[in-house]
């Protein structure tokens, strides 16, 4: 009578070169810089941390306000606020130092130029496991989405940055285009070493007792559950066009929730707004998943990836 305890399904993953202990990460702008969660639940045991945007120089986002909940979701306009590159790797990349957890830092800038800068400074620090190019940002009138809704403009950016670094580069795609498999190729070929996907749409709302915009930005991104199901879809159509991994994000409240992404082609996902109302909700989808993959008799997360029966 065999009395080992049954061994526990394979949850690591390789994303891009960057080894992760499970395939649950954090999605940039919604988990602050790490340190901020910290108090509330055990970083190692993440996947990665994907950091909120980092610029060049310093960028003070928007005015306020620029956020406001919508039914199944939430709207943000914050603009990419952070205190530039040289300030997050002296006074905020150390904090990483006493944990085992991958850094990813999500890039971002006004221009080509921009882009290649920020992505030539970090490149090569200790600590940092890989750049996630942010091309979709809705919520910055420079750069931002243009960049990842015109294939020229995307093939530059990607093309430039890829030769300003050799940190793992993960462009962040975005959902405002009619093909995204075309984007997915593109970003591929350029040599991207993995996607993420999706990141917001431009959406509004507007106050009806003042009869102005609830942001003061006017146009937000809208994120949370509401988004899910597109975003399902657009993973599914990327992955069939691409061979390198993809990260996939939206919506993602439950490990249900992941567990799709992972059956339409996702090798890895990203928590997102939910953070905001439970901090511990993606530690709760790696043993969501783990729970699962034992249910299903698998082994190996990577038996579930691409697993869709059509």
């Amino acid at each position: 009578m065999n009395t080992n305890p049954p061994t526990a399904p394979d949850l690591s993953m390789m994303i891009g070169g960057i080894p992760l202990k499970c395939p649950i990460m954090t999605a940039s702008g919604t988990f602050g810089y790490g340190r901020e969660y910290a108090p509330y639940i055990d970083l190692n045991q993440l996947g990665a941390v994907v950091v909120k945007g980092i610029s060049l120089q310093p960028a003070a986002g928007n005015p306020p306000p620029r956020m406001v909940e919508t039914r199944g979701g939430l709207l943000n306009a914050i603009g990419l606020q952070n205190p530039g590159a040289d300030v997050f790797v002296r006074d905020y990349l150390p904090f990483f130092r006493d944990y085992q957890v991958a850094v990813i830092v999500n890039i971002w800038g006004r221009s080509l130029e921009d882009y290649e800068a920020v992505a030539e400074r970090l490149s090569g620090v200790p600590g940092i496991h890989g750049l996630e190019l942010n091309i979709s940002c809705p919520n910055i009138k420079e750069g931002g989405m243009a960049f990842g809704t015109n294939p020229v403009m995307t093939r530059q950016v990607i093309s430039r940055v890829r030769a300003k670094t050799r940190l793992p580069l993960i462009p962040k795609l975005s959902p405002n285009v009619a093909a995204i498999a075309e984007f997915a190729k593109l970003a591929e070929d350029c040599g991207a070493d993995a996607l993420s996907l999706i990141n917001s749409f431009p959406a509004m709302a507007v106050d009806i007792e003042t009869q102005r915009p609830a942001l003061a930005n006017v146009v937000g991104g809208l994120t949370g559950p509401a988004i899910h199901p597109i975003a399902v879809r657009l993973v599914w159509e990327a992955a069939k066009a691409v061979k390198i991994p993809i990260i996939a994000m939206g919506g993602i409240t439950d490990a249900r929730e992941a567990i799709e992404f992972f059956i339409v082609g996702a090798s890895a996902v990203a928590v997102g707004t939910a953070n905001f109302t439970d901090p511990g909700t993606a530690l709760a989808i790696a043993s969501g998943l783990e729970a699962y993959l034992k249910r299903k008799g698998l082994s190996s997360i990577r038996e579930l990836i691409g697993s869709l029966q059509i």
